[in-house]
């Protein structure tokens, strides 16, 4: 799957949005801009420059919730968007699912389209065989990535929807987080 142009990634989003959702939306944004929205969940504690990193990333689908782990505990959470396609398992290119099983974080692109992104090892050896199985390609390029560069300014507002090709998204600014407490070579779980 190759990164789709972030405006392209908000098209859907807009079109399928009803006046109700619409008038939530700029509710959302007047209370982010008052500064009430942290988009983080109530009793995360802020993170520091020198706070150790995640041994380990969870993300349940089902709950839209990415969490981090340390020394067998949950540290910090993350509400997400995923993937526009829906909560069933990725299974082929293309499809904007969101991939289920166990993988790890094996780059990261501080140029994306996106902000920030840190790539997710998917396909991994099950996905591959499931996929061949199926005689179509797995996809690729499964990213826990911020906003489209330039629309950072939604905030926790992008997710009212999910709007993603297959990817899991927070804001800008826990992005930035991500990107300092999570190191290269992180496993990540994906849950249904």
């Amino acid at each position: 799957m190759q990164e789709a142009k972030p405006i392209e990634a908000f098209r859907g989003y807009v079109r399928g949005a009803s006046r109700r959702n619409c008038r939530l939306l700029l509710v959302a944004l007047f209370a982010c801009a008052a500064g009430q929205g942290s988009g983080l969940l109530a009793g995360d504690l802020a993170a520091r420059p020198g706070d150790a990193g995640a041994a380990r990333i969870v993300i349940d689908k089902s709950a839209h919730r990415l969490t981090l782990w340390r020394g067998g505990r949950a540290f910090k959470t993350y509400q997400v968007a995923l993937g526009r396609g829906g909560l069933a398992p990725k299974s082929r290119q293309g499809d904007d699912l969101v991939p289920e099983g166990s993988y790890r974080i094996d780059g990261r692109n501080a140029q994306s389209a996106y902000h920030r992104a840190l790539h997710v090892s998917y396909p991994n050896a099950a996905d591959l065989a499931r996929a061949r199985k199926l005689g179509v390609r797995p996809g690729g390029d499964i990213m826990i990535h911020g906003l489209p560069n330039g629309y950072g300014w939604l905030g926790p507002v992008h997710r009212f929807r999910d709007w993603t090709r297959g990817c899991i998204a927070v804001t800008d600014d826990e992005i930035e987080e991500l990107w300092r407490l999570v190191p290269a070579g992180t496993p990540v779980e994906i849950r249904p």
